[in-house]
C-alpha cells in the first residue's frame, strides 16, 4: 500500500492531513464489518486548483471486487495461478468511493462483511486491487508494479471467547527493508499522515493492551492513533489484544 503512494508524486505532495482509518464493528455472534478508508480530499483540492476544467462528478457508489474481477477476467486469466488464487480470496471485498467536487471531498474505502473476523485478514491487500479506481491516479512504473505485486505488510485478526487480537506482520523482509530505505526520502511529508484504528465491540472492553487508547463513554469503542511513518517502521505499534466483559 505504501509503495503505491510513493509512486504518485502529485498525490504525495498533497498528503498533508491524509488519514487512514481502520474500522470494525463486531456483533455478538462474531460477525461484523471491517473497513480501511483513505481520505483523499487534499488531493481533490490540489487537483481543483491545478485544473481549469474539472472532469470530476459527484459519486457515491459501492462496487464489489467480484464485479471488478469479472470485468477484468481476460487480463486476470493471463496471470499466474498463484496470483489468480490471491485475487480469488478478495472476491468478498467491496470498494466504496465517494466524491463531491462541490466541497473537494473524496473518500475511498475497502470493506468486508464477515461471518468470522479472520475473513478480513486480506483487507490490507484491498487498495492494491483498486488502484485504477482512484480518479486521477495512475501507476508510473508498470514494470516495477509487476515486479512487486505482493503487499509488504499484512494483518491477522482473531476473536474467540470474548478475546480479540490484531497482529501485524511483515510479509517480505527484503522488500520491507527496501521500502524503509525509500521512506527516508519522503519521511518529512508522510510524518503528517495518521493511521487510526477504531473498533466497536458488542460488550464493554474489560482490558486492552494499549495504554494510550481512547474509549467511548460505554467502553464499547476503542480508538488508537499512530503516525503512518511510525507504523510502517514498526508495524507492531498497532498490535492490540482486547478482553471483553462477559
Amino acid at each position: 500500500m505504501l509503495r503505491k503512494i510513493l509512486l504518485f508524486p502529485i498525490l504525495l505532495l498533497t498528503l498533508v492531513s491524509c488519514q487512514f482509518t481502520e474500522t470494525m464493528v463486531l456483533n455478538k455472534d462474531g460477525s461484523g464489518r471491517m473497513a480501511v478508508e483513505m481520505d483523499l480530499s487534499e488531493m481533490m483540492k490540489f487537483a481543483a486548483q491545478m485544473a481549469q476544467d474539472s472532469t470530476m462528478v459527484k459519486t457515491d457508489t459501492v462496487i464489489s471486487f467480484k464485479k471488478i474481477f469479472e470485468e477484468k477476467k481476460d487480463s486476470i486469466a493471463k496471470l499466474s495461478k498463484k496470483e489468480q488464487q490471491r485475487l480469488k480470496q478478495m472476491e468478498n471485498y467491496n470498494l466504496k468511493l465517494s466524491v463531491n467536487p462541490e466541497n473537494n471531498a473524496m473518500l475511498m474505502a475497502v470493506f468486508i462483511d464477515f461471518k468470522n473476523v479472520n475473513e478480513a485478514n486480506d483487507l490490507m491487500n484491498g487498495f492494491s486491487q483498486v488502484n485504477d479506481k482512484m480518479p486521477g491516479v495512475k501507476s508510473t512504473d508498470a514494470k516495477e508494479e509487476k515486479k512487486e505485486e505482493n503487499d509488504i505488510l499484512g494483518v491477522r485478526y482473531f476473536y474467540k471467547n470474548k478475546r480479540f487480537k490484531r497482529d501485524a506482520y511483515i510479509k517480505d523482509e527484503t522488500a520491507y527493508k527496501n521500502q524503509l530505505d525509500s521512506l527516508k526520502n519522503v519521511e518529512q511529508i508522510i510524518n503528517s499522515m495518521n493511521y487510526v484504528i477504531k473498533y466497536t465491540f458488542p460488550t464493554a472492553i474489560k482490558k486492552a493492551s494499549v495504554e494510550d487508547a481512547v474509549y467511548s463513554a460505554d467502553k464499547k469503542t476503542i480508538t488508537i492513533t499512530r503516525s503512518f511513518s511510525d507504523y510502517f517502521k514498526n508495524p507492531d505499534i498497532l498490535d492490540i489484544e482486547i478482553e471483553l466483559e462477559k
